[in-house]
């Protein structure tokens, strides 16, 4: 009984465990799992517990075990920080040297949010430097230099996907010939396997269970691949790229049990796919429905919510069904941003530095708090851990208190 009373109390405790230790969250869908939000705010928006100034990048920070682990660009250094969650004070630092010049002159930091797994930090720079490194002390564990390695080619922007990180691998989005994607070990950095051909998307894989079998889904420049993470068989797959050079695939796929939302704006769209075997069969596509330039939409119970339209066109933010693909409302001209889906909540952080709390329903937009939060331009993704809202923009990272009573 004693046994049995400590499983339980156990239990209860890991299913309270609020970190955001990845792009997206614990399961990589913008699903936030802990204690309730505040329906409403101050005249002055959600008090701020803290602030740091902080380098260039459109790396989203993380946040696990009391830390925020911070990726961005100093002088001519890629840096990993840890920081403690509470008070902004830093803990470690670890840097490495980088030359990576945008084309466009957007940014030269890094773009892909950390990830945090058995006490390990990996990072994931604009120019392919894969960095391995103890969450406890920041010290080095390994790292790749995966454009050299496997010969990749620069893109217009650089590496940007976040790499998946389960079952002791690595597995990431490299971008080389024979080298498409590619599974490190966890601990030692060493090379498990390699599958495609296929060049790197900016978009960060996910993880799920979809009928029975383990899989790695990918969104990558050419298409929507699942592999197999043991031994990167492919599983399934379906073109999905714009025919123009300039094309960006970014966001992340979204699994909700067997049905695959993918989106990407340029021309392919956005369909849900149900996967049957080594099958994907449409349930509806469209250009006109949903499609996500750079931000992954969220879903609950039957519905999508999320931007539609290019980020320099100013979308739209919607709720369409899923498996239907009908648009049930849409806010016209919202401009861009990311969206977090809390219990029955919508927390969206537009581009301007305006965040909004929003009810998470089919029926229509209702607007429940509002406030102007960082100055423009917010584009890397929030964290959301405990409670506290972890947000940056190209100078600064911000700490809020959106606890509930």
């Amino acid at each position: 009984m004693r046994s049995f009373l400590l499983s339980a109390i156990l239990a209860l405790l890991q299913g309270t465990v609020t970190d955001w230790p990845q792009f997206l969250g614990p399961e990589r869908n913008g699903v936030y799992l802990g204690p309730a939000l505040a329906e409403s705010w101050s005249s002055g928006g959600p008090r701020v517990v803290w602030k740091k100034e902080v380098g260039q990048g459109f790396s989203g920070p993380v946040v696990t075990q009391g830390r925020v682990i911070l990726f961005h660009r100093v002088a001519d250094q890629e840096v990993v920080e840890s920081l403690d969650a509470r008070t902004g004070n830093p803990q470690w630092r670890y840097a490495y040297p980088t030359s990576y010049r945008d084309d466009f002159g957007f940014d030269p930091g890094p773009r892909a949010a950390p990830v945090v797994a058995d006490d390990i930090v990996y990072s994931f720079g604009a120019e392919g430097q894969l960095h391995a490194v103890s969450l406890a002390s920041g010290k080095k564990v390994w790292s790749e230099d995966t454009m050299r390695r496997f010969g990749v080619a620069k893109g217009f922007f650089g590496a940007a996907g976040s790499p998946l990180v389960e079952d002791g691998k690595v597995i990431a989005n490299i971008g080389g010939r024979g080298a498409g994607i590619v599974a490190f070990d966890a601990k030692t950095g060493k090379v498990l396997w390699k599958a495609t051909d296929d060049e790197a998307s900016y978009s960060s894989p996910a993880g799920a269970t979809i009928g029975g079998r383990r899989s790695s889904v990918f969104l990558t420049r050419a298409r929507l691949i699942g592999l197999d993470p043991a031994t990167g068989q492919v599983q399934f797959q379906r073109p999905w790229r714009a025919r123009q050079s300039t094309s960006v695939n970014a966001a992340t796929p979204l699994i909700i049990g067997d049905l695959i939302f993918v989106s990407a704006e340029y021309g392919p769209g956005a369909a849900v796919l149900r996967v049957d075997g080594s099958n994907l069969k449409e349930l509806w596509a469209s250009d006109e429905v949903l499609s996500n330039h750079y931000s992954t939409s969220v879903h609950r119970d039957g519905y999508l919510y999320g931007f539609h339209g290019r980020q320099e066109f100013g979308p739209s933010f919607r709720a369409v069904e899923l498996r239907t693909g009908k648009v049930r409302w849409s806010q016209d001209g919202f401009r861009a941003g990311s969206v977090m889906l809390a219990r029955d909540r919508l927390l969206i952080l537009r581009e301007t530095g305006e965040l909004i709390l929003a009810e998470a329903t089919p029926e229509a937009f209702r607007t429940l708090a509002r406030a102007q939060v960082l100055p423009p331009t917010v584009r890397a993704f929030p964290a959301l851990a405990d409670g506290w809202l972890y947000a940056r923009n190209e100078k600064t990272l911000v700490c809020l208190d959106l606890r509930g009573k």
